[in-house]
């Protein structure tokens, strides 16, 4: 099994979601500290359209800071080497993703140990950009569904999609708002009836609470924003607070029961 079937099938086990946190910033081992079951780290863009001010901000701190896409790769591969593991996903643009060709990235991707790739704005429909060189190298391409993502459309988001299904909650950018939890339940039954991909829902998910709500019925839960906006606001101190927030969040979902 891959390092993220293996983080799923785990977390399921114990009768609970899989946690998964973003970051764009070094805060990486903290994340495992505090019982991140999968981690999404963030390619800095200058455009990141689909993310909210927090993001935003973390993008270009990152990017007035050199954090470049050989450097991102120089982060995992470190993380891979202190975490055998658990597993790494890179999200972000295409952009940075394919200026040097598919291939290029996604060998430097099973180079460093990176498990899966999310990347916000290259469709289904234009797959060919950089889902065969994920493929090929042993990559995991995660696609996004969202509400708006009907019956007609899901298989296409299906196909070549491996590791789990992200289901984005709410139309718009992150970190703003929060779907309604039955519209979740709803969401989430449809899409386990589509796929046996895992189903971790994101976008707007802050308190413990609301990371046990949706793990009772997802598969796994992601978190974002706040994560970065606690790195922003605490700064070289960031580590011990993001520890402590993610352990907060895995021990609300650690006591509430997966429904399925």
């Amino acid at each position: 099994m891959s390092r993220l079937a293996n983080a799923f099938a785990h977390a399921r086990s114990e009768g609970r979601a899989a946690l998964v946190t973003f970051v764009t910033g070094a805060v990486l081992d903290a994340l495992v500290a505090g019982g991140a079951d999968v981690i999404e780290l963030g390619m800095p863009f200058t455009d990141p359209m689909a993310d909210g001010p927090a993001i935003q901000q973390a993008n270009l701190r990152a990017l007035a800071a050199g954090i470049s896409t050989a450097k991102i790769f120089e982060i995992a591969a470190g993380f891979r080497a202190r975490h055998p593991e658990t597993p790494l996903v890179l999200m972000g643009y295409a952009n940075p993703m394919t200026i040097r060709g598919p291939e290029w990235f996604a060998a430097e991707c099973a180079k460093a140990g990176v498990d899966g790739v999310i990347c916000v704005d290259i469709p289904p429909e234009e797959d060919e950009a950089l889902g065969p060189a994920l493929r090929a190298a042993g990559v995991s391409l995660i696609r996004l569904a969202t509400p708006t993502t009907d019956a007609a459309r899901l298989p296409a988001v299906l196909e070549g999609a491996s590791g789990f299904l992200y289901y984005v909650s709410v139309a718009g950018i992150t970190g703003l708002q929060q779907a309604a939890q039955d519209s979740i339940e709803a969401a989430v039954s449809k899409l386990k009836a589509a796929t046996d991909l895992p189903i971790a829902v994101g976008f707007g998910v802050r308190t413990p609470e609301q990371a046990a709500a949706i793990g009772a019925v997802a598969n796994g839960v992601v978190v974002g924003s706040a994560i970065v906006e606690l790195v922003g606001k605490f700064g070289k101190e960031a580590p011990a607070a993001v520890r402590d927030y993610v352990a907060g969040l895995r021990a609300a979902m650690n006591a509430k029961e997966q429904v399925a």
